[in-house]
């Protein structure tokens, strides 16, 4: 292998670039992509850092390293992130699941239903909240839907290697479910207002923009689950949603006026108000 490239030299170059293009994680990130790369855990590098790699691997790795300085996603050049401490593939077609949507989970957790409940994850995406509800509730019988067939078929790809069974349904909204009762309907709808400048910056800009944006306020896809999920609801079945930072009193009023009781918000870990829910009871 002569002329291959050291471990730690590769880290260096790597982390020196990835810190000059203005990533914060810059040697966490190099770590990652090298481990991507070689198939192994970063930790490997710490006990063998003088270990050589070969010449295609080492040029792969600065392609992937250019490509996140360039401003691509870890998450899509891995085509991974771990989510609930699920490891779940993602696309460009899906999001890329989010630390603050695990408030999401806990929430959901936290309601009180029966063992077999019907939850339903309305919009998907990778499936990391349906995935992670029906690890955590084997007895609870989950269905996700999405308006993305390719970004079902990623959640189901990751389905399949959980070994989880969830029941799949392509449509928009509540409008696949007519006649279908549900004990707890969860969502990460898109909420970000369609002239939000965050669109354009960090890892949004690769991020599919109808699983983000939805109109001036950011409402127009909370509003009508808010509105239908009565109708969709138990008596006693639970709506929870997630939302922007800014947008829980807005929800809160919407929850109220469609005849929610017990509606509350709960925290993400940066202490933003991140998720709203309430009770239906006819």
């Amino acid at each position: 292998m002569n002329g291959a490239d050291r471990v730690d030299a590769l880290l260096d170059d790597g982390a020196c670039r990835l810190e000059a293009a203005g990533l914060p994680n810059a040697w966490g990130e190099a770590r990652m992509l090298l481990a991507h790369q070689l198939d192994c855990s970063p930790s490997r590098f710490r006990i063998w850092p003088e270990a050589l790699v070969g010449d295609d691997d080492a040029e792969t790795f600065r392609s992937l390293v250019a490509a996140r300085a360039g401003g691509r996603p870890l998450a899509y050049i891995t085509g991974e992130r771990e989510f609930w401490s699920l490891p779940l593939t993602v696309t460009p077609d899906t999001l890329i699941p989010r630390p603050d949507t695990e408030t999401l989970v806990e929430a959901a957790l936290a309601c009180p239903l029966p063992e077999s409940a019907r939850v339903l994850d309305v919009g998907t995406g990778s499936g990391a909240v349906a995935l992670a509800l029906a690890r955590e509730r084997p007895g609870w019988q989950v269905t996700a839907s999405e308006t993305s067939s390719e970004a079902m078929a990623v959640a189901a790809t990751n389905a399949r290697a959980l070994g989880l069974n969830l029941a799949f349904v392509e449509g928009e909204g509540l409008a696949p479910f007519e006649g279908e009762y549900w004990d707890l309907i969860v969502s990460n709808p898109p909420y970000i207002p369609e002239d939000d400048p965050h669109l354009a910056q960090g890892d949004l800009r690769y991020e599919p923009r109808g699983a983000l944006a939805a109109g001036a306020d950011g409402l127009d896809v909370i509003r009508p689950l808010i509105a239908r999920g009565p109708d969709r609801l138990n008596p006693g079945g639970w709506l929870l949603l997630e939302h922007g930072y800014d947008q829980a009193e807005a929800v809160a009023e919407l929850l109220a006026g469609a005849g929610f009781r017990d509606c509350f918000m709960q925290r993400d870990l940066t202490g933003n108000p991140r998720v709203s829910g309430g009770r239906w009871e006819e």
